[in-house]
């Protein structure tokens, strides 16, 4: 006859083995379980394919197209010409000089007078008083009064002209955001490009993660990072009148659950992100339940790419072995996409702890009986 103790005893431990230890993630065998078949005889259906990176699949795995959302392409530096020219738009000052008596272009006992607020019309061309319409379009500050001074030769041969220029709307750049002073900001030149205008508006809001840099050119937009962009000066942009030009954080990101560190949607902090970049990001794993021979990273293909030339399905989960150095290894060259799911599957011997703990413990309840 067993004691009411051991009777206990037993039953509380028919209870443990009927259930599972509390667990915060699957074990790699239950994520990566297959589906079963429609009918009963014929082998389990995966709905998704299975890829180890291991540095014998990593060349072709990284052969495979990119997911995540599309990049503009981006403008190489193209030379201008250091002096501005004069455009339709610009605003010009106009102050003539003439020591000629009874002149036409001064009043009576005056030697010179100012045009203030002349606009270049569409058609390129200013009026002035007694000369009639002169063409300035494309010319610099200089060629332009040397041109007005030619016009004035038939009327005042002695005069002499100063102009200044304004750069009108067709002249300016917007800065929009991601600054510390956006605005409207004149080209000095037509060399003038993109790391200037960042410079003039007080430089790139420090607080953005891995800040992107937009730029609209009429229709058309181009994008990079700010990274990108400082560590190539080729990519310097010349900038054109009318340009708008965004700088925005990163909005690409992955998510991590199960046994990781975290618990959560990280945006991308650099251009790329390898799968280990990935795990410091996130915090690593959970010391005492995550199974680093079974981290997986999720991630869904759009249907055109399937086939030939991409995975076999357009769901596949990457199996990564912490534990061995071509899994490092390969991890380290791997590269997260946006819209990826990291997951840390639990370590059977953590469960297998943990149900041994609560056997203990049920036999110490029962010897308190």
């Amino acid at each position: 006859m067993l004691s009411f103790r051991g009777l206990t005893a037993l039953c509380l431990c028919a209870v443990l083995t009927g259930c599972n230890a509390p667990r915060g993630a699957g074990f790699q065998s239950e994520v990566l379980a297959a589906s079963e078949a429609a009918t009963h005889d014929t082998d389990a259906q995966y709905d998704f394919a299975v890829e180890p990176v291991t540095r014998d699949r990593l060349a072709v795995l990284q052969s495979w197209p990119r997911v995540g959302p599309a990049r503009h392409g981006w403008l190489n530096r193209s030379a201008g010409a250091g002096a501005p020219v004069i455009a339709a738009g610009d605003v010009l000052s106009i102050t003539i000089w003439d020591a000629a008596e009874n002149s036409l272009l001064v009043g009576a006992g005056q030697r010179v007078t100012q045009l203030e607020n002349l606009e270049v019309a569409p058609n390129g061309e200013i009026f002035l008083p007694f000369v009639g319409d002169v063409s300035v379009t494309g010319l610099t500050a200089a060629a332009a009064r040397s041109r007005i001074e030619t016009k004035l030769l038939n009327t005042s041969p002695s005069a002499q002209v100063q102009l200044s220029m304004t750069p009108g709307q067709g002249k300016t750049v917007n800065l929009v955001s991601g600054v510390r002073a956006p605005g409207r900001y004149p080209l000095p030149d037509r060399s003038y490009g993109v790391l200037s205008l960042l410079s003039e508006g007080g430089g790139v809001d420090s607080g953005l993660v891995n800040p992107q840099i937009k730029l609209f050119r009429g229709e058309r937009i181009y994008s990079t990072s700010v990274e990108r962009l400082f560590a190539n000066p080729a990519l310097d942009t010349t900038l054109q009148g009318r340009d708008r030009v965004i700088v925005e954080e990163e909005d690409r990101m992955f998510l991590s659950l199960g046994a990781t560190g975290t618990q959560a949607q990280h945006l991308f902090p650099d251009d790329q992100v390898s799968a280990l970049d990935a795990l410091a990001i996130i915090g690593g794993l959970a010391e005492d339940r995550a199974n680093a021979e079974g981290i997986l990273i999720l991630r869904t293909y759009p249907h055109r790419v399937v086939g030939q030339n991409g995975p076999s399905k357009p769901w596949v989960v990457f199996t990564l072995d912490l534990t061995s150095a071509d899994g490092l290894f390969s991890a380290k060259s791997f590269e997260v996409m946006p819209g990826d799911l990291i997951y840390g599957t639990e370590s059977p011997v953590t469960s297998a702890r943990s149900i041994l703990a609560l056997f203990g413990a049920t036999l110490g309840v029962a010897s308190a009986l």
